[in-house]
């Protein structure tokens, strides 16, 4: 079992020992979009879906989720997040939303970030559901990673 950092030498799981590493400034971006019908697009963009401004709901839910990341994915690390930029943008069939999160610290933030995402993407769907119950959310993704010891990646 050897090589697998979330598993000890007997096979079972253990969150992974940062104490010895610095502390570095790192950055994850993450995205991913929801498609839907074009009615519910454009009560979205009008500002006319019943339960009320579905953007603004959808960014406080993703920043919320990336404080609590560590709460809700097993053996992550909780950490003092410096900075979540969650953006939603209109796409021609539906939204993308796109998540920065920033923290000086011995561990990355790729799950805050995706985490970040994937609740305003849901958040979007709970908002808009009585106008499409058939809304697909999907290309959840890490896009690019800054710092920490394996250093800069970006997504091909």
């Amino acid at each position: 079992m050897g090589g697998l950092t979330h598993l000890d030498r007997t096979g079972a799981a253990h969150m992974v020992d940062v104490g010895g590493k610095a502390s570095t400034s790192r950055v994850a971006v993450a995205e991913g979009r929801i498609r839907m019908s074009a009615e519910a697009l454009e009560a979205i963009r009008q500002g006319a879906v019943k339960k009320g401004d579905v953007l603004a709901v959808a960014r406080v839910a993703g920043i919320m989720a990336a404080k609590r990341t560590a709460e809700l994915i097993p053996l992550c690390h909780p950490l003092m997040l410096e900075a979540v930029r969650l953006d939603l943008d209109f796409a021609a069939d539906g939204l993308v939303a796109r998540a920065e999160v920033e923290v000086s610290g011995k561990t990355g933030v790729e799950m805050e970030a995706l985490t970040a995402v994937s609740v305003a993407l849901l958040a979007v769907y709970d908002m808009a559901k009585s106008l499409d119950r058939g809304m697909v959310i999907e290309g959840v993704r890490l896009v690019e990673k800054r710092g920490g010891k394996s250093g800069d990646w970006v997504a091909g």
